[in-house]
């Protein structure tokens, strides 16, 4: 399609300035009526205004200035996060309530340290040792007042997966890995702290986040089936397997284990679902896995039923000091160390953060992190496995009003004092008790009421669930990981290469320009395409931009509506307010397009640059080559101007139309006279 005009090569000479103050007058030969506008301010661009192309200097003297501006208390809080509850600590107040929350959430850990720490094929005690030294670094590093800490599923199923292919869960090998893998857990945490990196894990999505939760609690739950049933199955990740050994053993059913586990089970959920039904019931949702752990270990020792298998001797006294013995398999272990901080960064910062706001406090999420780092890394050296914040654990803890760390170090009490002197009795534990105490606990992770609402609201999250939940379910779990994530940073890129863009209109009575999709009351104006631009312009995107202007110059019959008769486009708008950011790739593909506009005869008119973007628009030279007359501070101020040109344009037309017509007769004058009094601006009709 190609586009013939006089009007626009001349535009500049046909601006003339007028007036001072805080408007400009423009107005194009042919008129009387100028159009005022608010005059856009120009940065400075001379080479003593031009800052650093990276600016080093300016980090460094924030960081500088805000080292200098810290007193010793500020230097003690921020290594110490502890020693902000402590200053302000009331004991009279807080006391009672964090005793019973400590207490409470001790009473919970216990048997499912235990339960989780067969869940990762280790030996129970090692989950009461993760619940231990943790606990007390974490009280003094972590940020969190209510966060608990200490074993749970959904990384013991990592453990589990990571270590299965290495060392059998008879070895010490395998006891030697899940400590080595706590360590690296934590450095990893450490570094990711420090350096403030825990922003990377908001590209992942949290459809991404609940499918592979639902899936893993799914596997998890299988994978404790074995001690319902009486017989062993496969140990996988993965679905079919599991399903496969469990049809191929139920010759060697046994009645007594899953009639056991099945009535622990229904009492667990019972009293986990009274107690947070009923606000005065609450405890029972603490006290259901100890209450299994009673019942099962009282069944277990009246009745000694042969076909129920216990959980045996446990060592008895606190966890020594040790430092992992080799390092041989550290490579392999780092993407479950990833994977596992990628765990911690989500759900454990995410339940900080969210506690914190509920209690009224700040919270830093680099600092619990580096709290996290250092509980792992101390916790290694004392026999514990990777520990992170419990959602269960952390609402029960809220729920009994725990108001600081203090009730953390209640809880590791506890449990110092069940490794000191109740271990003798844990070896009449059935394990079938343990087994329904982590399938009520992970019951609730499968969300299918998050798919519902997925399904309901936006289909492409839903698809990102489902997508996510299934590779997990039926290629393991570091497959669906890596599955979802990436179909999560392809929406992301697929998102930020194709930015929505929205052709502008008028609605009625206003100086307002909208969406014409959203209000399709707006109205827009013949020769004149106004374009909002919904998303930074980057070399990444600015190809989809330049396309889709050019197909609504193409098509912008269908757009306009209001305005004189013209059978082209004038001008082109860019408003350009959403835009935060625009590289230099990006600018030099508008100025292309500027100059494709000019060989057709069309005006691009830029509204509304912030700051950033018009200084940058500045230093290319795309000022002095537009025009600093076809910047404005308004859409409302490019329009009306551009309506002056278009109207100036149709009236010069409809002069030479006349006079070709007429000829010179004397009637020439006061008919074109009549013709330039119409209206500048008919925008109602």
């Amino acid at each position: 399609m190609s586009y013939a005009s006089l009007s626009v090569k001349d535009l500049t000479s046909l601006v003339s300035r007028s007036g001072t103050g805080s408007s400009s007058s423009l107005k194009p030969p042919g008129q009387t009526r100028p159009v005022k506008v608010i005059p856009l301010q120009h940065p400075d661009t001379s080479n003593e205004a031009r800052p650093p192309s990276i600016p080093f200097d300016d980090i460094f003297s924030g960081w500088t200035a805000k080292i200098k501006r810290m007193r010793l208390v500020d230097w003690v809080d921020t290594l110490f996060p502890c020693s902000r509850w402590i200053r302000t600590y009331r004991w009279s107040e807080y006391f009672k309530l964090d005793l019973m929350a400590g207490i409470t959430v001790g009473i919970m850990l216990v048997p499912q340290a235990m339960s989780y720490a067969k869940l990762a094929g280790l030996p129970p005690i090692y989950g009461l040792y993760s619940s231990f030294v943790p606990i007390f670094v974490y009280a003094i590093f972590g940020s969190s007042r209510q966060l608990a800490i200490g074993p749970v599923a959904l990384v013991s199923l990592l453990v589990s997966n990571a270590l299965g292919g290495i060392a059998d869960t008879n070895q010490e090998l395998h006891i030697e890995l899940a400590i080595l893998l706590a360590l690296l857990v934590g450095i990893l945490e450490c570094i990711m702290g420090l350096l403030r990196l825990g922003w990377l894990i908001r590209f992942i999505s949290h459809s991404v986040i609940s499918g592979f939760t639902s899936a893993s609690a799914i596997v998890i739950g299988l994978s404790q089936v074995k001690y319902f049933l009486g017989y062993s199955i496969a140990r996988s990740s993965k679905i079919v397997p599991l399903v496969e050994s469990i049809i191929a053993g139920a010759d060697k059913f046994q009645w007594p284990p899953f009639l056991m586990g099945s009535l622990i089970l229904v009492i667990l959920q019972v009293m986990k679902h009274v107690g947070k039904a009923k606000k005065e019931l609450q405890f029972l949702r603490a006290a259901a896995p100890l209450t299994g752990i009673v019942l099962g270990t009282t069944i277990a020792k009246v009745f000694h039923p042969p076909s129920i298998s216990l959980v045996g001797e446990i060592p008895q006294g606190l966890p020594t000091f040790s430092f992992p013995r080799s390092f041989d398999h550290a490579k392999t272990l780092l993407p479950t160390s990833a994977l596992i901080t990628g765990v911690a960064i989500l759900e454990s910062v995410g339940i900080a953060k969210a506690l914190a706001a509920k209690n009224r406090y700040e919270l830093d999420s680099n600092s619990e992190l580096f709290g996290l780092g250092v509980a792992n890394i101390l916790g290694s050296l004392f026999s514990a496995y990777p520990a992170t914040g419990s959602f269960s654990r952390s609402a029960v803890n809220n729920e009994s009003e725990a108001k600081t760390g203090l009730s953390g170090l209640i809880t590791g009490i506890i449990i110092g004092c069940s490794l000191l002197f109740l271990t003798p009795m844990f070896k009449y534990i059935p394990q079938c008790a343990l087994a329904a105490i982590v399938i009520s606990a992970v019951s609730g992770l499968v969300d299918y009421d998050e798919a519902i609402f997925l399904w309901r609201v936006d289909k492409r999250d839903f698809t990102l669930w489902t997508i996510t939940s299934t590779t997990t379910l039926f290629f393991g779990i570091e497959i669906g990981v890596l599955v979802g994530v990436g179909f999560s940073l392809a929406f992301v890129i697929h998102e930020s290469a194709n930015p929505h863009i929205a052709v502008l209109g008028r609605l009625p009575g206003t100086t307002v320009y909208r969406n014409i999709k959203q209000y399709p009351e707006a109205y827009t104006y013949n020769g004149i395409v106004i374009v909002r631009i919904d998303s930074p312009i980057y070399f990444a995107n600015i190809s989809y931009i330049k396309d889709r202007l050019r197909e609504y110059e193409v098509a912008v019959d269908k757009y306009t509506n209001r305005g004189l008769e013209v059978d082209r486009i004038n001008f082109v708008i860019l408003e350009m307010s959403p835009v935060t950011h625009i590289d230099s790739s990006a600018v030099e593909a508008l100025k292309e397009l500027y100059q494709e506009y000019k060989t057709r005869d069309i005006q691009l008119a830029i509204s509304n640059p912030n700051k950033d973007v018009h200084l940058t628009i500045a230093r290319s030279g795309m000022v002095e080559l537009v025009g600093k007359e076809w910047f404005f501070v308004r859409v409302h101020d490019a329009v009306q101007v551009c309506l002056q040109y278009v109207q100036s344009s149709n009236l010069e037309d409809k002069k030479l139309s006349f006079t070709r017509r007429y000829g010179g007769s004397n009637n020439n004058s006061s008919s074109s006279n009549a013709l330039l009094k119409e209206p500048l601006l008919s925008v109602e009709k």
